[in-house]
């Protein structure tokens, strides 16, 4: 048996990159992983991947797939996943939110005002997403006094990276994952944002195929890149870790969790922490937090 098994797990925009990564980790751990995202037909997107192939990779790890087409747009899909997993598995112990409508133009070097408004919806998929599906996981953990809810983020939440609308969701999503981990305390649920540097996902290999300039920039240099699957390695290690409630409230490199968890990348490199160069979290875990911080 795996370190997770007899665990329920939503993990949103699964389909590929990096949400594909964490849940077939957390599937290789033995979990039952719900996976969401718009794509359920191979072809129908730019990039490879769909629920349906993820999920049936879970089940190939070990764990127990389950495919759900998600809108993370449309709150009444949302409602009908986590009814779902009430109805099917009567808990939930990790959401990982993850769903981020990620444009085209992410990486192109123009200033805002050039770029599209519709850019505007990665705060609706990237922010309030984040919030609706945490208000309905929160409510399926707190009567059990039990759970774990995981911020996907990044050094972009201090550090320009990309553009205006990234940095602002990002900053937001940490804000938020601590906020959270105030209200949930007293329940026993804990609230993390984890920090990811470059991982390389189905785009990001396309990205730095397409432009090699990529390569010679730190944000973008794949010698400090990980796969996707590590991120899901570093959450398994919080999920059983007895004492996860000391680390609520806070946002953590990726990189520095795995090495005190003993965390590897799925060939063994330790990834390393780009904190000197690209910068440190703001939010400490509420039980460090002092006037606030």
């Amino acid at each position: 048996m795996g370190s997770l098994t007899g665990r329920v797990v939503v993990v949103t925009g699964a389909s590929r990159g990096i949400g594909r990564g964490v849940a077939l980790a957390l599937g290789a751990e033995g979990a039952t992983v719900y996976v969401t995202g718009r794509t359920v037909t191979p072809g129908t997107h730019p990039l490879p991947g769909t629920v349906g192939e993820t999920a049936a990779e879970v089940d190939r790890r070990g764990g127990t797939g389950v495919a759900v087409r998600v809108d993370h747009a449309d709150d009444e899909q949302v409602a009908a996943l986590f009814a779902r997993v009430a109805r099917e598995q009567g808990r939930l112990d990790v959401l990982v939110n993850n769903a981020f409508a990620l444009p085209e133009n992410l990486t192109e070097p123009r200033p805002f005002w050039e770029k599209p408004l519709s850019d505007w919806a990665m705060v609706d998929v990237g922010v309030r997403s984040n919030y609706v599906a945490a208000w309905h996981a929160a409510r399926l953990m707190a009567p059990r006094r039990s759970g774990l809810v995981v911020a996907i983020s990044g050094y972009v939440g201090v550090t320009y990276t990309y553009g205006v609308v990234f940095g602002t969701c990002k900053s937001a999503v940490d804000r938020m994952a601590r906020d959270m981990a105030v209200e949930l305390a007293p329940h026993g649920v804990a609230s993390v944002s984890l920090w990811q540097g470059l991982t390389l996902t189905e785009r990001a290999r396309r990205n730095l195929a397409r432009d090699a300039a990529m390569t010679s920039r730190t944000v973008t240099d794949p010698a400090n890149a990980c796969t996707p699957e590590f991120p899901g390695r570093v959450i398994a290690a919080l999920a059983t870790d007895p004492a996860v409630m000391a680390r609520s409230g806070g946002t953590f490199i990726t990189a520095e969790l795995a090495r005190e968890y003993g965390v590897t990348d799925v060939d063994g490199a330790v990834v390393p922490s780009l904190r000197a160069e690209r910068g440190a979290p703001v939010w400490h875990p509420i039980v460090e937090a002092r006037h606030g911080g």
